[in-house]
């Protein structure tokens, strides 16, 4: 048993800082390593998925509040996209493939990755002439933060708030059908549709997957797949994780977060797109 938890710890504390560097909430992480390498059921992995993304939320969100980092007027107003989208998809599940949404949001995940290389080299990433949007002006969305790695203040102003809401809320619809966590959906509506810099939109991102897990939460926990023994230890691990990633990610370059978040996305839907076709890797 104490082996057990120092293990859960480790994968927590992984979990955790990868978690917070990249808004993605741990759970690919976790998943694979209860399922895979402990050989624990499928619904525990789940169960623990979900308090990995809590976890992780709770830890880098105090930290980032802190450094102002995040944008929480940005986070309030995609998260309403983003809760009725997972509502309606478990209100229908069953009635669209699975198989098609695999493959429709793992196409969305590659094609992601180019824009993001594509990004990378090329110009600067702070380096950006957004087209001004009305709709942030009106609901304030614009920010500002502290680039540690820059030592400098760096403003920005959020666009095509639309597309962005659009993209959330068939990130929510995709969480409610697949089960999936939406939190590289998240980073790339914010980063690669609505203009906003990477770190602010990572930030954002470990906000707004805490909102969203906390009610899948309660569903696991009264179906009995919330396994204290699992859960404990993930999430001391997971907190303590998730403070160190925001204090690396705070002073790394962008161009570095993103060599580290393009394969992790980049193998995230190439995995969904394997799915979609019935091959599993």
């Amino acid at each position: 048993m104490i082996t057990q938890a120092l293990i859960f710890i480790g994968v927590g504390l992984a979990a955790g800082i990868l978690g917070a560097l990249l808004g993605l909430g741990g759970g690919i992480i976790v998943t694979p390593v209860i399922t895979l390498i402990l050989g624990l059921p499928i619904q525990y992995a789940i169960a623990a998925s979900i308090i990995a993304v809590i976890a992780t939320s709770s830890g880098a969100t105090i930290a980032y509040l802190k450094d102002e980092m995040l944008n929480l007027r940005v986070a309030m107003f995609l998260e309403i996209a983003t809760t009725v989208g997972a509502v309606l998809g478990a209100v229908v599940t069953g009635l669209v493939s699975s198989k098609v949404l695999y493959v429709l949001f793992g196409a969305l995940l590659i094609f992601s990755t180019y824009n993001m290389i594509r990004k990378m080299i090329g110009k600067k990433d702070a380096q950006r002439d957004p087209v001004p949007d009305p709709a942030a002006e009106k609901l304030r969305l614009n920010g500002a933060y502290y680039d540690k790695a820059s030592d400098k203040e760096v403003e920005y102003k959020v666009t095509n708030v639309p597309g962005g809401f659009a993209m959330m809320f068939g990130a929510g619809l995709a969480s409610g059908l697949l089960g999936i966590g939406s939190g590289a959906f998240k980073v790339l509506a914010m980063d690669t549709i609505m203009q906003m810099p990477l770190k602010p939109s990572t930030a954002t991102s470990n906000l707004m997957m805490g909102v969203t897990a906390a009610a899948s939460a309660t569903v696991y926990f009264f179906n009995g797949a919330l396994q204290p023994q699992i859960a404990a230890p993930l999430a001391i691990g997971i907190l303590v994780g998730a403070t160190i990633g925001t204090r690396i990610m705070q002073v790394l370059p962008t161009k570095v977060l993103r060599l580290i978040f393009i394969p992790v996305i980049g193998y995230m839907g190439l995995q969904m797109l394997l799915k979609g076709f019935g091959v599993t890797i």
